[in-house]
């Protein structure tokens, strides 16, 4: 990283590496979620008390943080993955990215057991891409159905209501990025 990093990167990159939300680092400090997203986004300044604070939070303190170079975190592996099962509608999602609902794009991997769906997804701004890795799917936009197996993709404006089902027999595995994040 650049040593022109300005202080709320640095913080949001040392955030990220400690698998933190704004919310959970604002808690941790007695600070609003608010003031985490303007610090990190270079809007606002901490004091030199609220700056300690937030180190503390984070596990280090202001030495290190002026001098420690921040490595950003470019290859994530299963243990970085954080799974949300549902068992009334029969998937699991698969955040492969951790915290990547504060960047431009979502990616994860949904599996759609027999018999599974997403959940239902209203109409929203931006692009949705996906990747079928294993299995049988119907993509359901508005009224409209298309049928995907492994090795076909997908993408569309989600412009209307939307959801993924399983209509195999085997459990249906899709790599499914949202920009901007959504899931």
């Amino acid at each position: 990283m650049s040593a022109e990093l300005h202080i709320g990167q640095k913080i949001r990159q040392l955030r990220i590496r400690n698998n933190l939300t704004q919310e959970e680092l604002a808690n941790r400090c007695e600070l609003s979620k608010g003031f985490i997203s303007q610090l990190e986004s270079d809007q606002t300044s901490p004091s030199i008390t609220t700056l300690v604070d937030i180190l503390e939070g984070l596990g280090t303190d202001i030495s290190k943080f002026f001098s420690e170079e921040i490595n950003e975190q470019i290859v994530f592996t299963k243990d970085d993955v954080f799974v949300k099962e549902d068992t009334q509608l029969n998937h699991a999602i698969n955040w492969i990215i951790p915290n990547s609902q504060k960047n431009k794009m979502e990616p994860i991997l949904l599996e759609l057991y027999p018999g599974g769906q997403s959940s239902i997804e209203m109409p929203h701004e931006g692009e949705e891409f996906g990747y079928v890795v294993a299995g049988r799917i119907m993509l359901m936009i508005g009224d409209c159905s298309y049928k995907a197996k492994k090795g076909d993709s997908f993408y569309f404006k989600p412009a209307a209501d939307h959801y993924i089902k399983n209509i195999g027999a085997s459990t249906a595995k899709i790599i499914w990025v949202s920009s901007p994040p959504y899931f």
